[in-house]
């Protein structure tokens, strides 16, 4: 790779090398909101509430059945980053093609699940039968494009390993703004409806796999993509299970925990599921934005300790907390502050736009909690520990979440969308807490000076 992408996050001055890193991907992410907000924006202008519900009620179900997936492509990142960081080549060289096997490979395994089993676990969420039908339309298509999907997060994460987040931003942008395009013609022009949206999603898909796959391909450096090298080498498979496959249960029931939320969402119906949907999706813009700190600490910690450099993981670990903490508040109190204009684009029905507003009051106005927590997971990641973040997560946020609406929720009294959505920040708190206090033990285990490799 050109060295005017690569990063050398082992050596210099660290804040402005995590902001150089954070930004690109935080604009990434962002694009990727903003182009599936469009999906949300164009069904809700063109094609009605029900539409709108449809696509918007399926996010939580659709990250539940990819997360224990995209969880893997985590442990790949911490792999590729330790051994870019230690120059190990052939190590780096093998960790590569196991991690795009493994996306090829679970792309298609979500593919078939989701195609069969989307309708069925749509009734067990309780979707209203007025939306039931649109839902399971626009999953099926949406999950056509699995193996695309898969393919560019796992080489994406690979190139972040190694600090290259620009390249990403560009073949993101080149695809998304395909999939705005293609939105507007098969909804406007062909009216079909959320099909249409599917189909713009999935095509869009292929494009930015392509473009990233055709990155790693032209590479220099060890990393490159061989096409003829992809393959399992088993040696890896378990270390990035061993890393990714916790981060994936964990996102997978965090998920699981989303669901149980989204149907409690359902029983208000179809207008308060429709003012879910749209604040959900203004949070996300937040949210990704807050990821990107947490995905910069996973790499800059495991290249830091793949290269010994012991001595640079508290300063990490400072300046990603400070940059989180600042973000989540300027922008969870701006997107509460134009919530109303906001939650405008979505949909001009009044009571969808208050039903919305009642969820970003809640979520948006303490979502630095949540930035700190996914902080403090991305450390002890980076550092190689992945089973306890997940227990700590389980049992302090997910855990929590699904007591509180089993006992707590169910009460007349509270049984309020106000009640459901204070469950969020009450985890955040709890868990944030224990996460910091395990850093604390785990961060004693290593030298605090500079030492030998770590691979």
């Amino acid at each position: 790779m050109s060295k005017s992408y690569s990063m050398d996050m082992c050596n210099g001055a660290i804040l402005p090398k995590l902001l150089r890193f954070a930004l690109p991907l935080m604009c990434s992410s962002i694009l990727q909101l903003l182009f599936n907000a469009a999906d949300v924006v164009v069904v809700g202008r063109f094609c009605g509430e029900h539409s709108l519900a449809a696509v918007g009620s399926t996010a939580s179900l659709i990250n539940l059945l990819t997360n224990l997936f995209m969880g893997l492509s985590v442990g790949a990142n911490v792999l590729v980053a330790r051994y870019f960081g230690a120059r190990e080549e052939k190590r780096l060289h093998d960790v590569v093609h196991t991690a795009i096997a493994l996306s090829i490979a679970s792309g298609a395994v979500l593919t078939v699940f989701g195609i069969i089993f989307t309708k069925q676990i749509l009734v067990w969420m309780q979707t209203p039968e007025e939306v039931l039908g649109l839902a399971a339309v626009y999953l099926r298509i949406y999950f056509i494009g699995m193996i695309a999907m898969m393919l560019y997060n796992f080489c994406s994460s690979i190139l972040r390993a190694v600090g290259d987040t620009k390249r990403p931003l560009y073949y993101l942008l080149f695809a998304g703004v395909i999939n705005v395009c293609l939105n507007l013609f098969f909804v406007i022009v062909c009216n079909l409806n959320v099909a249409g949206v599917g189909m713009a999603t999935v095509i869009s898909q292929c494009v930015s796999a392509f473009l990233i796959a055709r990155c790693l391909t032209r590479e220099k450096e060890a990393y490159r993509l061989c096409v003829r090298d992809i393959g399992f080498h088993y040696k890896y498979i378990l270390k990035i299970l061993q890393i990714g496959l916790p981060a994936g249960l964990q996102g997978t029931i965090f998920s699981l925990s989303n669901v149980v939320i989204q149907s409690s969402v359902n029983s208000f119906g179809a207008v308060v599921m429709a003012g879910n949907a749209a604040a959900a999706n203004i949070e996300g813009f937040v949210y990704v934005a807050m990821n990107s700190f947490h995905q910069a600490a996973v790499s800059f910690v495991s290249q830091n300790l793949g290269a010994g450099k012991f001595s640079r993981i508290n300063k990490i670990a400072v300046r990603s907390l400070i940059c989180v903490i600042i973000t989540g508040c300027v922008l969870g109190g701006l997107a509460v502050l134009c919530g109303y204009p906001l939650l405008g684009f979505y949909s001009s029905k009044e009571m969808v736009i208050e039903a919305g507003m009642v969820r970003m009051k809640m979520i948006c106005g303490t979502y630095a909690l949540c930035g700190m927590m996914d902080v403090m997971v991305g450390i002890l990641r980076g550092l190689g520990y992945s089973v306890m973040p997940m227990i700590v997560s389980l049992i302090g946020a997910c855990g929590l979440r699904i007591l509180w609406i089993f006992t707590i929720f169910r009460i007349p009294t509270f049984h309020t969308t106000e009640m459901l959505y204070l469950s969020y920040p009450i985890s955040w708190v709890i868990t944030l807490f224990v996460h910091i206090v395990c850093f604390l033990v785990v961060r004693k285990r290593f030298p605090k000076t500079d030492g030998p490799k770590v691979v």
